[in-house]
């Protein structure tokens, strides 16, 4: 047998039990974005909804600025803002927070706690929105401390996935 054979063989028998590798099983994807931004706010394809990473939005303007920089608060506070951004965006596509389905939060870490994140306010924030009596689903989720974020008073950004 050639070569080309063999692979052509071995290329057939691998995909042939992974159908989504095949053209006819495409599906079509959608994007939920603006001019504005650089990515997209979501990502539809396979009545899966991939919510792009959502930092916190400014809760007020900070005092004694020299510019009128916003303040966002701690990490409780932004992990509130966010997935208030997230329950919008969630809303706009006619799904909630009990169909999130997976979860990614990056924390950084906190120059008042010794450079640790603070895992004790995002979880006070998260309460607020999953595992509490009035949206007891829970999704699968993952928490880690990264080094910074894209913006520089970042403590939380969390991505989603969610399912219709």
């Amino acid at each position: 047998m050639k070569k080309s054979s063999v692979v052509i063989l071995a290329t057939t028998i691998a995909c042939s039990g992974y159908p989504y590798l095949t053209a006819q099983n495409t599906s079509s994807v959608q994007h939920i974005q603006t001019d504005a931004a650089p990515i997209a706010t979501a990502v539809w394809t396979k009545g899966l909804l991939f919510v792009s990473g959502q930092t916190a939005s400014p809760i007020a303007e900070a005092t004694g600025s020299p510019h009128g920089e916003p303040a966002y608060g701690d990490t409780k506070t932004q992990t509130i803002s966010i997935f208030h951004k997230i329950d919008d965006i969630l809303k706009a596509q006619n799904l909630a927070l009990k169909d999130v389905v997976s979860m990614r939060v990056y924390l950084v870490g906190v120059p008042t706690q010794g450079g640790a994140m603070d895992f004790a306010g995002f979880q006070e924030g998260y309460a607020n929105f999953f595992g509490n009596s009035s949206q007891r689903l829970k999704p699968a989720r993952a928490t880690v401390q990264v080094a910074a974020l894209a913006h520089p008073w970042s403590l939380v950004e969390i991505e989603v996935i969610a399912a219709r």
